[in-house]
């Protein structure tokens, strides 16, 4: 359904370290971004598979990144493992706790979360979706 997510960031090289830890444990890894006359940017993918894609930019048009209100990007994780290290690794990377890991039952039945801010304030959520089967 989507082609790619973005979020602004105030400083590329910290973003990427803190994304770089925090979507290893979800199978997700960085790829080139071929200079397109925009700004520096990061990117993520699902190993082979070319879309859909997660970038950090700095904001083009040379204003302070800010994090939308009401705005959250969510990464599906293998398990509940990956979101525990998921998030752990977002605390040791410049990241705040935004909701422990844990079960959501309001969510569904075997849907387990986690909730954090990236440094700029951006949330993330990290999930397991066991409520609904792989495909």
């Amino acid at each position: 359904m989507f082609s790619h997510v973005t979020v602004g960031c105030t400083d590329l090289s910290r973003a990427a370290a803190f994304y770089d830890a925090v979507l290893a444990p979800l199978g997700l890894i960085r790829r080139p971004v071929t200079p397109d006359g925009g700004p520096d940017a990061a990117c993520w993918i699902v190993p082979g598979q070319t879309l859909p894609r997660f970038y950090v930019y700095i904001p083009l048009d040379g204003e302070p990144a800010s994090a939308g209100n009401g705005s959250m990007v969510a990464f599906c994780a293998p398990s509940p493992q990956a979101v525990h290290a998921a998030h752990e690794a977002a605390l040791r990377h410049g990241g705040r706790d935004d909701g422990a890991p844990g079960p959501r039952p309001r969510y569904g039945q075997g849907y387990y979360g986690a909730y954090l801010r990236d440094p700029d304030g951006n949330k993330i959520h990290v999930v397991h979706r066991g409520d609904i089967p792989p495909p």
